[in-house]
C-alpha cells in the first residue's frame, strides 16, 4: 500500500521519540526502604523458580499457572508475604511507610506521542454496520442451546474423571447439568485446573495452558442467553459464540457435543445467508 492514504500521511507523527519519565525516589522507593524491596523481590523469585517442585514425568506438569487469574494469585501470595514482613522488621528501627496502592505505573514510565486530531477523528467516526439477520427470539434460542449443551459437556467431563465438586451450604449437590449455571461450571473447571487437579492427558492435545482461555471465551454465552434485555447481536458475534462452544467441547474431547454444536453452527450460518440473500433481492 502506498503512503498517500490517511494512515500514510500521519506516519511521520509516530516517528518522534517517546517520552520517558522517571520519578524522584522518595518514600517506599527511596534508600530507606530499598533493602526491604530488594529482599522481597529476591525471595519471591526463589519461591517461584525453586527446582524439584514437580516431576517432568508427572501428568500434571503442564497444568496452567497463569498469574492473570485472581483466584490462582490469591493462593500464591500468602507464601511471599512472610519474607517481606521479615525483611522489613530487620531494618534500622525507622518506621517504614507502606507502599499503599503504588504499582509499576508509579515508577519510571513513558507516554506515547499523541496522534494527530484528524487521525483520531477518522478512528472515532461512526462504526461500520455489521449485518444482523436473526430475530431476537432466534438468537436467544441458539445461545440457550449452546449454553445447555456446554453444561451437559462439563457435567459429563467431571463425572467421567471423578473430579471433586466442592459443596457449600447455599448450593445443593449436583445431580444433573442444570443444577449449575454455565458460569459455575467454568469456575469449577478453572479451579480444578489452577489447583492442578486436571492432568493434561485428559484434554485435547494436552492443551492445559490454553484451557482457561478457551473456557473464558465461552463465558458470554450464559450472559447472552439469560439476559433478555441485552441488545441484538450481529451475525458474526452469534457465530463466534457458537464457535467458542465448539472449542470447549473440543478441548474436553467430547465428540458428541462437538457434533451437536457444529451442526448448530452450520444451520445458523445457513439461515443467516438465506436471510441476507432475501434482503438483497428485495432491494434490487
Amino acid at each position: 500500500m502506498g503512503t498517500s492514504g490517511p494512515v500514510g500521511r500521519h506516519q511521520s507523527a509516530y516517528s518522534s521519540s517517546p517520552v520517558y519519565i522517571s520519578r524522584a525516589q522518595s518514600g517506599p522507593y527511596g534508600t530507606s526502604s530499598g533493602g526491604a524491596y530488594g529482599s522481597y523481590n529476591s525471595t519471591g523469585s526463589q519461591g517461584w523458580d525453586g527446582p524439584g517442585r514437580y516431576s517432568p514425568t508427572d501428568s500434571v506438569d503442564d497444568i496452567i499457572a497463569s498469574p492473570n487469574l485472581s483466584d490462582y494469585a490469591l493462593d500464591n501470595n500468602s507464601g511471599s508475604s512472610a519474607p517481606a514482613a521479615k525483611s522489613k522488621s530487620s531494618g534500622k528501627g525507622r518506621p517504614q511507610r507502606r507502599p499503599s496502592n503504588r504499582d509499576e505505573f508509579d515508577g519510571p514510565h513513558q507516554y506515547l506521542a499523541r496522534p494527530p486530531p484528524d487521525y483520531v477523528a477518522m478512528q472515532e467516526r461512526e462504526l461500520p454496520h455489521l449485518p444482523t439477520n436473526l430475530l431476537v427470539q432466534e438468537q436467544d434460542s441458539v445461545l440457550t442451546q449452546v449454553n445447555d449443551r456446554l453444561s451437559q459437556c462439563a457435567f459429563d467431563f467431571v463425572a467421567k474423571y471423578q473430579f471433586p465438586i466442592p459443596l457449600t451450604q447455599d448450593m445443593r449437590p449436583v445431580e444433573r447439568p442444570q443444577d449449575r449455571e454455565w458460569t459455575e461450571w467454568v469456575y469449577l473447571l478453572k479451579r480444578l485446573a489452577t489447583k492442578r487437579r486436571i492432568p493434561a492427558r485428559v484434554l485435547y492435545n494436552g492443551q492445559i495452558k490454553q484451557f482457561v482461555t478457551i473456557l473464558e471465551n465461552s463465558l458470554e454465552m450464559r450472559h447472552a442467553a439469560k439476559h433478555q434485555s441485552r441488545p441484538l447481536k450481529d451475525d458474526r458475534n452469534i457465530l463466534q459464540l457458537i464457535s467458542a462452544g465448539i472449542q470447549v467441547a473440543k478441548i474436553l474431547k467430547d465428540a458428541a457435543a462437538m457434533d451437536y454444536l457444529d451442526r448448530l453452527y452450520v444451520s445458523t450460518e445457513q439461515r443467516i445467508h438465506e436471510r441476507s440473500a432475501a434482503a438483497s433481492a428485495r432491494f434490487r
